[in-house]
């Protein structure tokens, strides 16, 4: 699916409640998961030893740290949304995030993205 484009912040604001799509698919990798642990520095056994955890853990094998999922956001969100005509982006933060269930190495995960509000703050808009 090619990404919903606007041109400018003004159709931003008159597509909110549209549900803008998703982005293509994208698989979990142990070397994923491996170089994430080298960069954050969370060697826990149940993403970074995956014959332990296939032997030890609840979840039958090894899991993709929380916080490595949330970091897709900014490689997917492109493929479903783009805003021409503005100087630049900048990721302002997240509200409410939960990681409700495990993600094995291996699974494909999506972005999906709805537009809920346009908010107006000094020099642009988030």
């Amino acid at each position: 699916m090619a990404a919903t484009t606007f041109a400018g912040i003004d159709e931003v604001r008159a597509a909110v409640g549209t549900h803008l799509g998703h982005s293509g698919w994208v698989t979990v990798t142990q070397e994923m998961v491996n170089t994430f642990a080298d960069a954050t520095g969370d060697h826990q056994w149940i993403h970074v030893d995956p014959e332990k955890a296939k032997a030890e853990s609840p979840f039958g094998g090894p899991i993709a740290h929380g916080y490595l999922t949330l970091s897709l956001g900014p490689v997917l969100a492109p493929q479903v949304m783009r805003v021409e005509g503005i100087k630049m982006g900048v990721n302002y933060g997240c509200e409410k995030v939960r990681f409700p269930s495990p993600v094995p190495v291996g699974a494909k995960l999506r972005l999906g993205a709805e537009l809920t509000k346009v908010d107006d703050i000094p020099g642009g808009a988030q």
